[in-house]
């Protein structure tokens, strides 16, 4: 099974990559001559890290089976730049009135609460969380909160060129862009906007500025684009990605069809056949990907397999919607609104009754893919990935 050409734009960003980009993670230069002063406190702020690890995790997080909730994903907005099929129904969603909207100091109270509680990695999604006006300024008031170990964000790369430089410079530390074909005329039927050479700048730049891996979301559906699968695949040669396949999860609106959903061992297999020499890597602690590298390649490829092979009983993770409700788990529509609560006044005690209490009622695992199928849930726009 041979792999096609790559197109223009795509040897385009392997050859701009590769002569003008280093691979390592982004870090900040110290000065030459750092004070003494500025070094012991940097000693003082590892010594209480190291002395916070040690500390038993939150009751408030851990659920009923001993699930430790670490990971939170806030969405910034439900309105995006772009219209994709498995995320958005065709005629469009009805939008919250701004006003039920959780707003930037709401945003990041709750934040300060979880991250209090153990909390050491947020992500923030949408929507296009990147035309949310102040997104800059909460991605700086979030690198502030003591213990946040990893701020990122998952886009659709249309903005992310011209605005990254400024996030990278306030502290966002991780980037996932979706993309689900190498092809521009598809691009535009599978999101029905334009867009694919933004997103690609939007690739070159993360990698530029030294992200390592940029992650790269591709949501895989049947005759559409599983035949694609290799070309992403072969990016990983000369670039520092994480191609993430995802398995098509239904959601309300998107005419989820089990027909449509490629399972992960039907991708594994035939990225196999092209490469039958590709390598399983150790699992990360709560992972959601199955990870494989293809020796002598730069980056790697992981699979998603929410549908297929559930990863329910390391799950680590909690959203918060735009709305400002609490989700437990992504397929669940069990929903609180800590908005309200907030709003009524509710304490930081009693914020933390009622996160504690929805955290405890989590399931051991989501439905299975049939019944997920059959349950009212939002449209994964409203929802926040």
């Amino acid at each position: 099974m041979a792999v096609r050409p790559l197109s223009r734009m795509l040897r385009w960003l392997l050859g701009s990559s590769a002569r003008s980009c280093s691979s390592g993670a982004p870090v900040t230069q110290p000065r030459p001559r750092e004070s003494a002063q500025a070094a012991s406190e940097e000693l003082s702020r590892r010594r209480q890290f190291l002395r916070g690890q040690a500390a038993p995790f939150s009751a408030i997080l851990t659920d009923s089976f001993g699930r430790q909730h670490s990971y939170l994903r806030i969405s910034l907005t439900e309105k995006c730049n772009l219209r994709c099929q498995y995320c958005m129904p065709e005629e469009g969603v009805q939008l919250t009135p701004k006003a039920n909207l959780l707003t930037t100091e709401e945003i990041l109270t709750l934040a300060r609460l979880f991250v209090k509680e153990g909390v050491d990695k947020i992500r923030l999604t949408g929507g296009e969380p990147l035309i949310r006006p102040d997104v800059v300024d909460i991605v700086a008031q979030l690198q502030q909160l003591e213990g946040l170990r990893t701020i990122g964000v998952t886009t659709n790369g249309i903005n992310l060129a011209r605005m990254l430089p400024q996030l990278q410079k306030v502290g966002l530390s991780a980037i996932n862009i979706s993309l689900d074909t190498l092809v521009p005329a598809k691009f535009e039927f599978i999101v029905r906007r334009k867009g694919f050479h933004r997103v690609m700048e939007g690739i070159h730049k993360a990698i530029e500025l030294g992200y390592n891996p940029v992650k790269v979301n591709c949501v895989v559906m049947r005759g559409l684009n599983e035949d694609e699968l290799l070309d992403f695949a072969a990016l990983t040669e000369g670039l520092p990605l994480d191609v993430r396949f995802i398995e098509y999860m239904p959601f309300d609106g998107n005419k989820w069809n089990f027909k449509k959903m490629v399972s992960y061992k039907e991708m594994l297999d035939t990225v196999r056949q092209q490469w039958p020499e590709l390598e399983k890597l150790p699992e990360e602690e709560s992972s959601t990907a199955k990870a494989f590298k293809i020796p002598g390649f730069q980056g790697q490829i992981s699979f998603i397999t929410s549908m297929s092979e559930h990863f329910c009983g390391t799950c680590n993770r909690l959203r918060i919607t735009a709305d400002g409700n609490l989700k437990v788990c992504l397929f669940g529509n069990s929903e609180v609104s800590l908005r309200d609560h907030l709003r009524a006044g509710a304490s930081e005690q009693e914020l933390l009754r009622i996160i504690g209490a929805a955290v405890g009622r989590k399931k051991r695992q989501h439905a299975g893919m049939f019944s997920i199928s059959q349950m009212k849930n939002r449209p994964m726009i409203l929802i926040g990935g």
